[in-house]
């Protein structure tokens, strides 16, 4: 399956791009964190061996198995229909369980792709299963029977209802929601780096993702300079339609995955302006290259952005940036450590003792520094805190085995043969 994906990972992409949106270097990207849970994955079988005590006690042995749990759903969002499923049923797989996928009905032709390549690459039936719907197929999966865990990444009202759901019907889960992440910038950090990074982790997949940076906490009075750098790179981004041809070059970024999705994120917008803050760039007046029709909205920064505004509190899920400016390294941890959700944060500073104390203080599952976007590598696990996680465990990484996995204790003594009339063995006898 690795081999095949490998081979076959540019097809996938401009699936994911003609059905959701996104440009397509930018689905190869999912693909490629996705196969390197996938490698993970096939490394496991030395993680598999159990522990093993000779004579604990006297003839008495003490050992560990670790086993699969049976049948595992997964529950995977519109943003990343390729990676997401690939944080976990590489892994589920590869201790053993079988697989239902529920993908988001906005794109679900990526997870029909890869039950074909499982397929191809040998999987036995019945193993790697795709199921398809809404609400009432994500409240099968969460009542059945038969599913031992839910694997499920999305909004934070819809984690907390899988986890709700899902433990009070006796399965374990793990139940990823949702963001609003800060990047804090000291008077010390590279302004360039800086701006390069909000553009890329503020813009990128259209803000379309958990691990996005909403808001840049500016310790002044660095504000105005990093506006001017983050408003040049702004105009130089290339909106339109994600599928490169021979007429046209890949965009910078693509449309929004469906009309009401792009009307609410319009919402904040407006709710930022009537609440005080201004409106650098509207993404709403945005003309993409190409394309008359589509749901399209640009990239967006907002200035002195109120922290008692709901364009502050709240996930937006879009490309809409906004600028918040403080006074000092406690005040924007402070800030941080008070919001409702702990996904990913980041710092920027060429002051190491300024990135120990915050990767100390901060109250948030994934830390970068001078790095945007923290999502771990696969052998790491990815999961945040508060209200961005619900359930038992973080997604890959050992804690994804672990899930996935649970062990027997066995207390063994077997008696000796020659002393208690088991089989005879012909042991020699003294008189």
């Amino acid at each position: 399956f690795r081999e095949l994906l490998n081979e076959r990972k540019l097809e996938l992409a401009r699936i994911i791009t003609s059905e959701h949106g996104k440009v397509v270097s930018d689905a190869a990207g999912e693909i490629q964190r996705g196969l390197e849970v996938v490698e993970l994955a096939t490394g496991f079988p030395h993680i598999m061996k159990g522990d093993f005590t000779e004579n604990a006690s006297t003839g008495v042995d003490v050992f560990s198995i670790k086993q699969a749990l049976g049948v595992v759903g997964i529950i995977s969002p519109f943003n990343f229909p390729a990676m997401v499923p690939m944080w976990f049923f590489p892994i589920a797989i590869a201790v053993g369980n079988t697989v239902v996928l529920k993908p988001s009905e906005k794109d679900p032709s990526a997870a029909l792709w890869l039950a074909e390549l499982w397929k191809e690459a040998g999987l036995p039936d019945g193993v790697f299963n795709v199921l398809h719907g809404d609400k009432q197929a994500v409240d099968g999966l969460l009542t059945h029977d038969d599913v031992a865990a839910i694997s499920f990444v999305g909004s934070t009202p819809i984690a907390q209802y899988i986890y709700e759901t899902a433990s009070k019907n006796g399965k374990r889960v793990q139940a990823l929601g949702g963001a609003k992440n800060h990047m804090l910038v000291l008077p010390d950090a590279d302004l360039d780096l800086v701006a390069d990074q909000a553009i890329n982790a503020g813009y990128g997949s259209a803000g379309e993702r958990c691990m996005a940076i909403s808001v840049v906490l500016a310790i002044e009075p660095v504000a105005d300079q990093l506006i001017e750098k983050v408003t040049e790179r702004i105009a130089k981004l290339r909106i339109g339609d994600g599928t490169p041809t021979d007429t046209h070059t890949e965009p910078d970024m693509g449309p929004i995955v469906s009309e009401v999705h792009r009307d609410k994120i319009a919402s904040y917008i407006q709710i930022a302006k009537d609440d005080g803050a201004d409106v650098l760039v509207d993404g709403r007046d945005i003309k993409a290259e190409g394309a008359d029709g589509g749901f399209w909205l640009g990239p967006t920064l907002i200035d002195n952005l109120p922290t008692t505004s709901r364009a502050y509190t709240e996930e937006i899920f879009g490309p809409v940036l906004g600028i918040v400016r403080v006074k000092s390294f406690e005040e924007g941890v402070e800030l941080i450590n008070t919001g409702q959700f702990g996904n990913g944060t980041a710092i920027f500073t060429n002051d190491g003792g300024a990135a120990r104390r915050f990767q100390n203080e901060i109250q948030v599952g994934m830390i970068g520094i001078n790095v945007p976007i923290p999502v771990p590598v696969a052998y790491y696990s990815f999961g945040g805190w508060k209200d961005s996680a619900f359930g038992d465990s973080k997604a890959y990484g050992l804690q994804g085995f672990h899930f996935y996995t649970r062990e027997k204790a066995v207390t063994s003594r077997w008696l000796d043969p020659a002393k208690h009339g088991g089989i005879n063995l012909g042991f020699p006898e003294n008189d």
